[in-house]
């Protein structure tokens, strides 16, 4: 198998900033050009001018210096600040946008692809001097009852941070105001960016999580009511904490990660603070997600059982109804047995006829009565001993 090529990015000293900040002099020409010939520079792309751009800046001791329109703008100006940290915010942006991005920062094609694509969990990746983050943020819409994730791409360099945002939280535009508020803190560089966006994604659970408590307590009060939509409403939560748990368990390990390295990359004493603040609040609301799940699972398992029992008690209620009812219909019968002997005799001896029995007999009508009075008494005996009345 041929061997991969080395695309991992090189210090500052080295291909990057001759390549791409300072142009080449006349003496590095190659040898086989004429002597009359200029030399030949590098061209930077360019790339196209696209709205993903959101906001674009150039900072230089923690003040920004320039805003430029476009990312050829931004690349020229961070070119002339050699001390300058560039800050750059896309919102869905091309793939043209991020391939000159990778060329003018020698971003990792790895990274570049998981960009594009989106849909990748949370995780941390170092190419070289590079850091690739992706984290997922969350908020709570109070409209609809649900949480809305989004995803966050984040590459931060020796001298640049790139934002990539594949939804509408969170708002780094406030994160960004807040930095250029505090200079002394963004001048430690991309790094103190890079925390204050985590902070802002950790931050932007704290409302989920207290939306979310407020629906389980919702939910508690609706499976005791008996509502018969409450395990649509179950089931779709706890969905949603599947994708929250997706969201924050993976941060505890990569902001741990992050705090292991402290010593190794000789990270500000502030920033570690910082991190420290953050991974704590990762900590807490990751639990109180885990929580949330087993809430759920439990506040199923009880409405499931409560379901079962309503069921039984309407089949209990169906069956005495069927008894009852059986009950009447025998005791119609019964009567109606009884009640048709005399009736078919009177019916008989009603007929106009001459010439029948027991017509001209002195003894006839009392017989006929006495016959249906015992008929009658016999049949009533009889459902008696049976229950039937």
């Amino acid at each position: 198998m041929p061997e991969r090529p080395d695309r991992r990015p090189q210090p500052p000293s080295a291909a990057k900033r001759s390549g791409w900040r300072r142009p080449a002099s006349p003496a590095a020409a190659p040898p086989s050009l004429p002597a009359s010939a200029p030399p030949a520079a590098p061209a930077a792309p360019t790339p196209p001018d696209h709205r993903s751009v959101i906001d674009s800046a150039v900072y230089r001791d923690g003040h920004r210096v320039a805003s430029p329109a476009t990312l050829a703008e931004t690349f020229r100006q961070l070119r002339e600040e050699p001390d300058g940290m560039a800050w750059i915010g896309l919102h869905r942006p091309t793939e043209p946008e991020l391939h000159s991005l990778a060329a003018e920062f020698n971003l990792h094609e790895l990274a570049v692809e998981d960009a594009l694509e989106a849909h990748q969990r949370p995780k941390l990746e170092r190419y070289g001097d590079t850091l690739f983050v992706v984290l997922r943020a969350a908020r709570y819409l109070d409209a609809q009852e649900e949480v809305d994730f989004a995803e966050l791409h984040i590459f931060v360099g020796p001298d640049f941070l790139i934002t990539v945002r594949h939804g509408s939280a969170p708002d780094l535009s406030a994160v960004r105001r807040r930095m250029e508020a505090n200079p002394d803190l963004l001048a430690l560089g991309p790094e103190a960016a890079l925390y204050a966006i985590l902070d802002a994604v950790v931050d932007g659970y704290a409302p989920v999580v207290e939306g979310v408590q407020t629906d389980i307590d919702e939910i508690e009060t609706e499976v005791f009511r008996g509502d018969p939509a409450v395990s649509r409403r179950i089931y779709e939560l706890s969905r949603e904490m599947v994708e929250f748990q997706r969201a924050t368990r993976p941060l505890v390990g990569m902001l741990h990660g992050l705090m292991a390295g402290f010593a190794k990359y000789g990270t500000d004493e502030e920033l570690q603070r910082y991190l420290r603040d953050v991974a704590d609040h990762v900590t807490h609301t990751s639990e109180r997600v885990d929580g949330f799940r087993q809430a759920l699972t439990e506040i199923l398992t009880v409405n499931a059982t409560l379901v079962s029992q309503q069921q039984n008690a309407e089949m209990r209620a169906l069956a005495e109804a069927g008894f009852e009812q059986n009950e009447e219909i025998k005791k119609i019968s019964s009567w109606a047995a009884i009640l048709f002997a005399p009736t078919l005799v009177g019916t008989i001896y009603g007929m106009n006829f001459e010439s029948m029995p027991e017509l001209g007999w002195s003894f006839g009508y009392p017989l006929a009565i006495c016959l249906m009075g015992m008929v009658c008494i016999s049949l009533y005996v009889i459902f008696k001993r049976r229950d039937w009345l």
